[in-house]
């Protein structure tokens, strides 16, 4: 096999800003010591590559990785890419060992894999983590450059998952990453309590009982000495660090933020002091914001903030605001803000599938083709398993009843504040779109409050989630391939992203890099592109058959 890698291959490269280009004769480079040479046999494109397309060097996964692997396999690797350097997207393949260098142990030229994209102990200098299509290239080129050190957790867990050949097609693998995000925005567990050994900070616009607040921290898991920040003096008892107020924190964050209060000029200041994962908890008691607060919605999708309110001055009542886990509950009304979009498609599939009853799934779109398109998809899956199901396009037919869980596809935080605001009590709104952090939306507090409702967000996909995802594929409960609406080789790939980012194509796009001199073609116009793929189509969906014919008339 290693006779027949060239020289030279084709990859679209991410140079600058929203500067795609499709370099001709990029190196494909040997692979040294410890590192695996991959050819990408398909590749999605996914709606996070526009949040690498638009921030660049500035997205939080292209920054330098910092901790969890030697500075020595970095500098060795060529396709680690931090900063300005141009990369390669794409982090939704499935891959075949093409070669391997001197002293790899665990992988063997011909083997097929998917890949988990997501290698959280590799830590950043962003605070998040290195990522496959990021600060390391990715999919969208004909061969990638991997380290074995890399793709090996300290726990030894391998992030190259077998994709074996077979009856299922090779797409059938590549979308397990994707959907497997959409299962972590779910299956996500949230911390409902302080954090332990934790960083405290303690703003008092407003007295908290003294005697209930100890009781309160007293009753948490050990955490440090907290911080009180306030011009009124430390409540009695209470061991804490003392500044007058926020000014004076400096860039300090911490992981647990207890706000007694209700200024919205304080609340807008507090999002700077968290920490990742920081969790929030405004206790306003009986005043009110009275105006909405400019609420950091991107934080709690990149940077896993939450917030929990009451409207009484005792934590606890908060800290009863928070969900187990993001799953949907029994009888929940549930919204997908832009169903019609790939990932929205996703979500309404699995809501339609995931067998919680009394669940009715609403589905929004402003399109009323990519509704067309959901229909087809969803109605059969909706109809077979009994969950009510309506798709609407907002401006012709508005949702008009309160909400028990929202999921909002788009990165506009004008949708959280509207979701927060239908929201009925208890309710949750899931920020599954990559809102990037620091962006902030006017949401009412008083009523996220009163009606003590909570906000998700979770980015990537941890490797429970692909194995929960892979095991449903494996034994037919679940086709990832319904969601495969047009493929490509490289040629059309740059035109795939610009279509994702109009979002006029309702579903997911596949590219087949091997695939030389075919453009973006949609299912439903393949017979021109390839008749003998077209004939392999099952009722519309992409298949094993469709995928293999495809490959045999393109590949070069």
């Amino acid at each position: 096999m290693a006779d027949r890698i060239p020289a030279s291959q084709r990859a679209v490269q991410l140079v600058g800003p929203d500067r795609l280009v499709l370099n001709e004769d990029k190196p494909v480079p040997a692979p040294g010591e410890r590192q695996v040479l991959c050819r990408v046999i398909v590749v999605g494109l996914c709606f996070s590559d526009l949040k690498l397309l638009k921030q660049f060097s500035e997205h939080v996964r292209k920054a330098p990785v910092v901790a969890g692997v030697p500075d020595e396999v970095l500098d060795a690797l060529p396709s680690y890419v931090p900063g300005e350097a141009p990369t390669v997207p794409g982090h939704e393949p499935v891959v075949e060992i093409a070669a391997v260098g001197p002293g790899v142990e665990r992988f063997r030229p011909g083997e097929r894999y998917f890949v988990q994209a997501d290698w959280r102990w590799l830590k950043t200098s962003t605070g998040t983590n290195g990522a496959f299509g990021y600060n390391f290239e990715g999919a969208l080129q004909e061969y990638v450059l991997l380290d074995e050190r890399l793709l090996l957790s300290p726990e030894g867990e391998s992030m190259l998952i077998p994709a074996p050949a077979g009856a299922r097609a090779a797409s059938a693998f590549a979308l397990v990453e994707p959907w497997a995000c959409v299962e972590d925005a779910y299956r996500v567990r949230e911390r409902q309590g302080l954090k332990p050994d934790g960083r405290r900070l303690i703003v008092a616009d407003a007295a908290p009982d003294a005697a209930r607040l100890r009781t309160f921290l007293e009753g948490q898991p050990g955490g440090r000495r907290p911080v009180w920040c306030s011009t009124r003096p430390r409540p009695e008892g209470l061991e804490a660090d003392a500044v007058p107020d926020l000014e004076a924190l400096g860039d300090a964050v911490f992981d647990d933020v207890l706000y007694f209060g209700a200024d919205p000029a304080t609340a807008e200041a507090l999002w700077a002091h968290g920490a990742p994962g920081a969790l929030f908890l405004l206790l306003r008691g009986a005043t009110a914001f009275g105006r909405p607060v400019q609420t950091d919605v991107g934080g709690v999708h990149y940077r896993g903030y939450r917030l929990a309110g009451a409207a009484t001055l005792d934590p606890a009542d908060a800290l009863a605001a928070i969900p187990e886990t993001g799953e949907l509950r029994p009888d929940d009304v549930v919204h997908v803000v832009g169903a019609g979009g790939p990932m929205g498609v996703m979500h309404v599939v699995r809501n339609l599938c995931q067998g919680v009853p009394g669940v009715a799934v609403h589905a929004s779109d402003l399109s009323d083709a990519r509704l067309a398109a959901l229909e087809r998809i969803a109605g059969p899956l909706a109809r077979a398993n009994g969950t009510a199901f309506h798709p609407f396009n907002p401006k012709t037919a508005p949702l008009r009843q309160a909400v028990d869980y929202a999921a909002v596809m788009a990165p506009v935080p004008a949708l959280v504040a509207a979701a927060v605001a239908a929201a009925a009590p208890r309710g949750i709104v899931n920020i599954f779109a990559g809102i990037p952090p620091g962006q902030c939306a006017p949401l009412d507090l008083d009523a996220y409050v009163e009606r003590g409702l909570y906000m998700i967000g979770t980015s990537g996909s941890v490797m429970e989630d692909m194995r929960i995802v892979l095991e449903k594929v494996e034994e037919g409960r679940m086709d990832t391939n319904v969601s495969v609406a047009a493929v490509s080789g490289l040629d059309g790939a740059i035109d795939g992203i610009r279509r994702v980012e109009r979002q006029d194509i309702a579903g997911k796009i596949m590219v087949y890099p091997g695939c030389r001199g075919l453009g973006l073609t949609p299912l439903e116009r393949l017979a021109d592109a390839a008749p003998e793929a077209a004939a392999g189509l099952r009722e519309g969906v992409w298949t094993r058959e469709a995928e293999d014919a495809l490959r045999a008339r393109w590949e070069a």
